[in-house]
């Protein structure tokens, strides 16, 4: 029997015979042999178990109809329907296998390979030797799923070669005199191609391809390279080539640490000049871009990061299709989290892509200083809080302005015996500026020097929930109103208005005490605040939801800008409906009305409809210009997209992009056609831009992209560990 467990144990090791173990086995842990029958030749030193034979030790199984270890050559057979399972996942089954006692040299017949990724390998035979590499011959690799209706049947790709080698050591399948077959059909040779093994997380190399044309650009194709510098850094290079325009060298760097992280990308290109119109001058100029982001933990309450957007020109990222942005931001910051408390510096530095932008009047903000913190409840459940503001902001050809500002609050919660909601408010909010050139736009008269302001504001608001209950429905009604008290005015002219231009009255500021999105305007006089809410509830998930509200203001002012909704006493009505009934329906309708004949000043529309098989998208959005700001004009857009997945496999897609104003028309359309199994995406998207500025042209792009899952780094290439894991 002795010689029994020690055959045992050494066909264990048939898995590092394969290539595909990666520690050795002890032979201290015990093994277990069944088998339907056991026999031991003393004279010639030979066990043979047969009949379902199966052998454990850990967590590795042998299974096979008959194993034979011969204690004089330390030669192990395993015949008949042989298979492996190791603990890592792989599994190995053949017809036949003999093994040396060492597992540094065999052969095996018929072999058939399961990797942890699934995909597969199969070969009419294959050895191993120097313990480290194995060779098949005649070998197929795939991983795509067979047809279960007839698992013969040539998978959708499949490399075929007459040598296929598989090191170990250096985590590389070699093959040799290799053709490409796609259902079955050979198309494309090469008489060498390599992989990284399933082991490997990251490698360099050549990742997906696209190609395509570009009524701009030409034909163009981008071939990406990934450089695995260390297993917490790595480079991906992207060079561009197009047929109308010399190439462009994209190319991004990431790299991890204990407690931050860095992604630096950018591209860059040497082309000729072009005017107003598009017209390409004779002399060349440098094109390209630069984005970064950087995050870093300081301690567990602070930590600091930078984001940094920049690019050469107006048109480059819209012309080679980076980004559609009109306005580049860069930040610099530090902030810091504990308790009840934050705090954070901030610099800003914004680079305008469009033509009417003026850099001298673009400001950038050296520093914007925040401190905010929120008290403990009291015996009666009422909290202070205090926020906190300071800004240095400076043009170079226009108004600088530096602010200093300071608001402290305090709120008690109330709820009756009959459950009316109470909430009492008070705010004293101070604000010093002192500013340069600034052009008071009352009067037009250039001033300077300090100003300021100090201004009360006291606020009790009031809410009556009623909630009935009918078998799996929730039904909601709750009226809202709120009184809100403050000195008349509050904005006198002498202090510039930097943060509270983009102003939009809607339902999520109907109810704030500052309806203004910034400090640099207050929400001053007294008014009263109504609204009813509605909603029915499903148990399973569904729902419906309205809301409608209004202000009244007792005094008429200047404060809100004609056309904002807030001009006069009586407001707009501002509501809102959401609506999921079922899973595949979801609905959101955004509106704001006027207060005297219901006309439309703002209308937002957000539906998604049906399941994969045949989805509807439509966004839509409608809103008057306002006094605050005449850089926007009326504008009506709809967005409309329809997607379909006609099958398991293939999806198709149509999109397209309108204004609907009076001067306009489309801005884009587009199509897509994509198959997507477990081994192979091939996408194919068609796309038309209107757009026109400067050297932009209206454009016709049509991208192909071709994918062989598990060839090469395609999704693990950005995987990337702390210094701490790569010691």
């Amino acid at each position: 029997m002795r010689g029994l467990v020690l055959g045992a144990i050494t066909v264990l090791f048939l898995m590092p015979a394969l290539g595909l173990a990666q520690e050795p086995i002890s032979r201290e842990i015990p093994a277990l042999l069944t088998a339907d029958e056991i026999s031991y030749d003393e004279t010639l030193g030979v066990v043979v178990a047969s009949g379902h034979v199966e052998i454990s030790q850990g967590q590795r199984l042998l299974l096979a109809d008959t194993v034979t270890y011969n204690q004089r050559t330390n030669v192990v057979t395993a015949s008949g329907n042989v298979s492996l399972l190791e603990p890592s996942g792989e599994v190995i089954f053949a017809d036949y296998a003999e093994l040396t006692d060492d597992m540094r040299e065999g052969v095996m017949r018929s072999i058939r390979i399961l990797l942890t990724d699934r995909s597969r390998f199969a070969a009419v035979s294959g050895w191993r030797s120097g313990g480290n590499r194995t060779e098949m011959r005649k070998a197929v690799f795939s991983p795509c799923e067979l047809c279960e209706e007839d698992p013969t049947r040539a998978p959708l790709w499949q490399i075929r070669a007459f040598k296929v080698v598989h090191d170990q050591k250096a985590q590389d399948i070699e093959y040799y005199d290799a053709w490409l077959e796609m259902f079955g059909v050979p198309v494309a040779y090469t008489p060498y191609f390599s992989h990284p093994d399933p082991t490997v997380v990251r490698r360099s190399g050549f990742l997906v391809p696209d190609f395509g044309n570009n009524s701009r650009l030409g034909l163009f194709t981008r071939t990406p390279y990934y450089f695995n510098i260390a297993p917490d850094k790595g480079l991906t290079v992207t060079p561009t080539f197009t047929t109308k325009e010399r190439a462009v060298l994209a190319a991004e760097y990431r790299q991890r640490f204990n407690a931050g992280e860095i992604d630096l990308s950018g591209s860059v290109t040497r082309v000729r000049q072009r005017d107003s119109q598009g017209e390409r001058k004779e002399d060349d100029q440098t094109r390209g871009h630069i984005f970064g982001k950087g995050r870093f933990d300081i301690d567990r309450t602070w930590r600091t990061g930078a984001d940094l957007a920049l690019a050469t020109d107006d048109t480059f990222l819209r012309r080679y299709n980076v980004t559609t942005t009109d306005v580049l931001t860069s930040r610099a910051f530090v902030e810091g989290f504990r308790g009840r408390n934050y705090a954070a510096a901030n610099a800003f530095h914004f680079q305008g892509l469009r033509a009417t932008d003026d850099s001298a009047q673009i400001p950038f903000i050296l520093s914007t200083l925040d401190y905010n913190h929120v008290g403990e409840p009291d015996r009666l459940g009422g909290r202070w809080s205090l926020d906190t503001n300071g800004l240095v902001l400076l043009r170079t050809g226009g108004t600088d302005s530096r602010r200093l500002s300071l608001k402290a609050g305090w709120q008690l919660p109330y709820t009756s015996s009959i459950g009316e909601v109470y909430t009492l408010s008070f705010g004293l909010q101070g604000d010093g500026y002192l500013v340069d050139d600034f052009i008071d736009p009352g009067t037009g008269a250039r001033r300077d020097g300090l100003t300021g302001r100090l201004f009360p504001q006291a606020a009790l608001e009031w809410r009556f929930p009623f909630v009935r209950e009918d078998g799996n429905w929730r039904e909601l009604i709750e009226p809202v109103a709120a009184l809100v008290v403050a000195p008349n005015g509050g904005n006198p002219g002498k202090i510039p208005n930097e943060d509270s231009q983009n102003f939009e009255f809607d339902d999520t500021n109907l109810f704030s005490l500052n309806r203004f999105p910034g400090l640099d305007r207050v929400d001053g006089g007294q008014r009263v605040v109504y609204g009813l809410k509605g909603g029915i509830y499903n148990n399973t998930g569904g729902s419906a939801t309205a809301f409608l509200g209004q202000s009244f203001r007792f005094r008429e002012d200047d404060t809100f800008a004609n056309d904002s909704g807030l001009e006069k006493n009586l407001s707009d009505f501002v509501g809102r409906v959401q609506f999921s009934p079922v899973k595949y329906v979801d609905l959101l309708y955004r509106s704001r009305l006027g207060q005297t004949n219901l006309d439309a000043k703002r209308n937002e529309v957000d539906l998604a409809l049906g399941p994969p098989a045949l989805r509807l998208n439509l966004d839509y959005v409608f809103f008057k210009q306002t006094g605050t700001t005449t850089e926007f004009e009326d504008r009506e857009e709809i967005f409309l997209s329809l997607s379909s997945r006609v099958t398991e496999f293939w999806s198709v897609a149509v999109r397209h992009r309108r204004d609907l104003t009076a001067n306009g028309g489309a801005l884009q359309s587009g199509a897509s056609l994509t198959y997507a199994d477990e081994c192979f995406l091939f996408t194919v998207d068609l796309t038309r831009s209107f757009t026109r500025d400067r050297d932009i042209e209206p454009s016709d792009t049509i991208l192909f992209r071709l994918v062989f899952k598990y060839l090469g780094q395609v999704q693990t290439a950005q995987q990337l560990q702390p210094e701490s894991e790569t010691e």
